[in-house]
């Protein structure tokens, strides 16, 4: 059993017990990563230094007691088009191959004040235009499911790397379904809030606010039947 097949609500309720660790869970990350990636191509950078470093520090909070919140200590993964400080942002087009932010989107921001640890950047539909992730500028994502067939869009690398349990969930982006759609294909859960309440999104993407609203995405308890191979 992973320890992807939890919840996220129950991942937390692991680290507060210390039945696991923060460490534990990036290393699951990339281990699954390791294991699978080559066939689903949900990533197209990782952030491995800075995520084990960012977990040995949150494990040291753990130990010495400190309050935390339900996103601490969590792996993350973070379309592509979402500004990451340090970390190459790409919205999936040579254009921006060697584009490395400044600052970070507010979503950011806020996720890392939480304590959330971003594994990587995930692909998309270049500049997220497209429904089936088929036209990213560097590679295509497979349906965890179904290697043959595509895991929608524009967040088609989200739902690739939640279903195929690379991460317990990830962040990613709708206008007109680019969150709901590759959740239904990929068979995990995708939300998007009411347009009213992106208005704290105001930094999220490049070049310019391509869609309406960033939000998370979490895996059912089901692993796709291939990945268990």
């Amino acid at each position: 059993m992973s320890l992807f097949d939890h919840s996220v609500q129950e991942l937390h309720t692991l680290l507060q017990k210390k039945e696991v660790s923060v460490s534990d869970l990036v290393d699951e990350s990339y281990r699954r990563i390791g294991e699978v990636e080559e066939k689903v191509q949900a990533f197209l950078t990782l952030n491995e230094e800075q995520a084990r470093a960012k977990a040995k520090e949150l494990d040291d909070r753990l130990a010495k007691g400190e309050e935390t919140n339900p996103l601490f200590g969590l792996p993350i993964g973070i379309k592509d088009n979402i500004v990451t400080k340090g970390l190459r942002t790409t919205c999936a087009s040579k254009i921006l191959y060697n584009f490395d932010p400044i600052y970070d989107a507010t979503v950011m921001e806020r996720l890392n004040a939480a304590g959330a640890i971003t594994i990587g950047k995930l692909n998309m539909d270049e500049f997220a235009m497209g429904s089936s992730t088929e036209n990213s500028g560097f590679q295509l994502t497979r349906n965890p499911w179904d290697v043959e067939r595509v895991p929608g869009g524009s967040s088609g690398g989200s739902a690739a790397a939640v279903a195929a349990g690379e991460v317990p969930f990830a962040l990613g982006s709708d206008t007109g379904g680019s969150i709901r759609q590759p959740a239904a294909f990929c068979g995990v859960v995708g939300l998007k809030r009411r347009t009213d309440a992106s208005r704290a999104l105001a930094s999220s993407r490049l070049p310019r606010r391509l869609t309406k609203s960033a939000r998370l995405r979490a895996r059912s308890k089901t692993t796709p039947t291939y990945c268990r191979r």
